[in-house]
């Protein structure tokens, strides 16, 4: 086997499923998905040299109505449902992330 490095410091995991049966909802259109909109404010990036992953994982099984499963994989006992629409600052600050971190800084 072979292994390859990544830069992650933090891994942020959300339902893909939830994210294509939403079809957006996010950002300032309202037009991004979950994931795009989290990199939008710059908590994570794409590739293995961004400073947090943002992984688009399959179903969570949770399914919930409007809304998108997400969790820090640092905290895997809390998953959070962000409705359809939620404040983008707010959902960067439950995952860990306040408004003084930035990608490349640990959760």
């Amino acid at each position: 086997m072979k292994t390859v490095s990544a830069q992650w410091e933090a891994t942020i995991l959300i339902c893909r499923k939830c994210s294509r049966k939403l079809g957006g909802g996010f950002g300032k259109n309202g037009r991004k998905s979950l994931a795009k909109a989290l990199r939008a404010k710059g908590i994570g990036g794409k590739g293995r040299k961004a400073g947090v992953g943002i992984a688009e994982v399959g179903c969570l099984d949770i399914c919930p109505k409007n809304g998108v499963v997400a969790m820090n994989a640092a905290n895997p006992g809390t998953w959070l449902i962000v409705p359809k629409g939620a404040d983008i600052d707010k959902v960067a600050e439950r995952l860990g992330f306040g408004d003084d971190r930035g990608a490349s800084r640990k959760p």
